[in-house]
């Protein structure tokens, strides 16, 4: 029987595997370290005494392809899903508190109340919003909208979330892309998820538990270091034991990061220029009456924090597009990112000093975290087929999904490169 060898256990490879073996394929996946999941997955952190995630993402009920790979690995039990889609804010200039609450069908009719929508947007602000999910060019986020409270207090948030670039260079295309997917269709696109413990048990256990019950093989701390080609297929691989056959029936996904990819497959152009992103972890409990409690996470404006959420026994910051900040000794930047803590918590203003006492943190700094989502870099995507082997595809939420860097992209990419194959 064909087999198809995954590279890559990351959520690209993962949800590939899945739709392979989903399909009656034979599949063998390999991953260099000792768990799955990649950049979504979670860890026991022996100084703080606790499980972190490595990064915090937020899936929303209309990320459709992850969705579908949630049901597929019986895990939505595993998610606290709110009835209703909210997103609060909480200025770190003004103080002001902000809570937008979306309608669940398409007509927006919230829109119409000044407490549901953006403090000090009119309701013209919100076709421009609009406006942007139909942009198809290299215009960016920054040239796509006029400058006013909606820009500041939601699409440059949003932006820098999913995009995890600055405004004045990512494209508007690829954030209209994320908005036709949700906002566009409404609240009941818009509800967030959010795991109940951590995104390792949320996301990556179940998958590797169904894939194990199909009848794949898994081999974990199994670096593929070499792929070997000849006359248009890949032959063999080259792992810690040496080269493994290819047979003339199997075929390959490649699920690994870019840079891995272009070293593995020499011609290969592939997204070259990176940004950070860093996740600050405090060993600090939210109460229940704290801005940051209400849904599970509050966004920050005008601070350096952009998103906090609440933790199982502590709260975890992300600053996104961090390039800017990822040299930053470490204490300092928990240092500095405190006060927007205190606000999500909802701690008084007096604590503010510069004296403060900090609870245990941890920085957790991931310097190529996403592609750069320019117009040079979305041009270097290549699609789930190339022209360098007929039995390989592509996988990775840096290949040419038509959306962002995000979980969503990385399922899609999966489910398309075994598509591709199971085309063939």
């Amino acid at each position: 029987m064909s087999n198809v060898h995954v590279i890559g256990a990351g959520m690209a490879g993962l949800a590939a595997a899945l739709t392979l073996t989903g399909a009656g394929r034979q599949v063998t996946l390999y991953e260099a370290g000792p768990a799955a999941g990649g950049r979504c997955r979670s860890y026991l952190d022996k100084e703080l005494g606790f499980r972190i995630d490595n990064g915090n993402h937020l899936l929303l009920s209309g990320n459709g392809a992850a969705m579908e790979y949630i049901r597929e690995i019986g895990a939505t039990d595993r998610f606290n899903v709110p009835r209703r889609a909210a997103f609060p804010f909480v200025d770190a200039k003004t103080r002001e508190e902000w809570t937008l609450r979306l309608n669940r069908g398409r007509i927006p009719w919230w829109i119409l109340f000044n407490s549901r929508r953006v403090p000090e947007t009119r309701l013209s602000d919100y076709l421009e919003l609009r406006g942007i999910a139909r942009i198809r060019d290299n215009t960016t986020v920054a040239d796509a909208m006029r400058r006013g409270w909606l820009y500041w207090r939601l699409v440059e948030p949003l932006a820098i979330a999913a995009l995890n670039t600055r405004p004045q260079k990512a494209l508007a295309s690829l954030l209209g892309a994320v908005i036709r997917d949700t906002v566009m269709r409404g609240g009941k696109a818009c509800i967030p998820w959010l795991p109940k413990e951590g995104l390792s048990e949320a996301l990556v256990d179940p998958a590797i538990a169904t894939l194990t019950q199909r009848g794949a093989k898994i081999r974990f701390n199994h670096r593929i270091a070499e792929i070997r080609s000849d006359g248009g297929r890949i032959i063999s691989l080259r792992g810690p034991a040496g080269p493994e056959p290819i047979g003339p029936a199997d075929s390959v996904v490649l699920a690994v990061p870019p840079w891995v990819a272009a070293d593995l497959l020499p011609g290969l152009e592939a997204p070259d220029a990176y940004e950070a992103i860093l996740n600050i972890h405090f060993a600090i409990e939210a109460g229940p009456d704290a801005p940051v409690s209400e849904i599970g996470f509050v966004g920050i404006t005008s601070g350096l924090a952009e998103w906090v959420f609440a933790k199982q026994g502590h709260v975890s910051v992300t600053i996104s597009a961090a390039n800017h900040l990822v040299d930053d000794d470490a204490a300092v930047l928990a240092a500095r990112v405190w006060p927007n803590v205190k606000l999500a918590l909802g701690m008084p203003i007096t604590a503010y000093d510069e004296g403060d006492k900090l609870p245990p943190f941890r920085v957790v700094k991931e310097r190529r975290a996403t592609f750069a989502a320019t117009a040079r870099q979305n041009a270097r995507r290549p699609g789930q087929k190339t022209t360098l082997a007929a039995n390989l595809a592509l996988a990775g939420d840096w290949t040419s999904t038509g959306l962002p860097a995000t979980i969503e992209g990385a399922i899609r990419s999966g489910r398309l490169a075994a598509e591709a194959l199971l085309d063939a």
